[in-house]
């Protein structure tokens, strides 16, 4: 259990210790347990990026250069998939898994995301970026 995690739990403990009756302390025990659950699950993000139609292949080859980085370089990074639609390879969607927020912060402040965003700037129209909850994340072994 690393520093945060004695930190949350311990406040959760307290939090137990100075609940009224034992259905409040029940009640603040159950979310102390859901808080550090939290904390091991992964972190997903889906971005939804809209790119310049002439810079198409050029973001192309930058976001595959950062994913393959980022996936080889940081043990937080559990996936990253880039998508186009097919209809409109303009419209491209990337969808990361991390290990949790702490994984995905640390991913955003590597040179080699930095470098990616320094070259996409100009191409990125739009950008909206989705944080989800995951239901189920299942893929097969190779």
């Amino acid at each position: 259990m690393d520093a945060r995690q004695c930190l949350v739990l311990a406040a959760s403990m307290l939090t137990v210790a100075l609940a009224g009756p034992a259905g409040d302390q029940e009640k603040a025990q159950e979310k102390a347990q859901e808080k550090v659950h939290e904390m091991h699950q992964p972190y997903v993000r889906v971005a939804e990026i809209e790119i310049e139609p002439s810079q198409v292949e050029s973001y192309g080859a930058a976001v595959k250069e950062q994913i393959e980085a980022a996936v080889r370089l940081e043990a937080g990074v559990l996936a990253l998939y880039a998508v186009a639609d097919e209809q409109d390879p303009a419209h491209v969607f990337v969808f990361e898994i991390y290990t949790d927020i702490d994984a995905y912060k640390a991913h955003i402040e590597t040179a080699h995301f930095k470098m990616y965003k320094a070259i996409t700037q100009d191409m990125v129209k739009s950008l909206k970026l989705r944080d989800t909850v995951p239901i189920l994340l299942g893929a097969k072994q190779t």
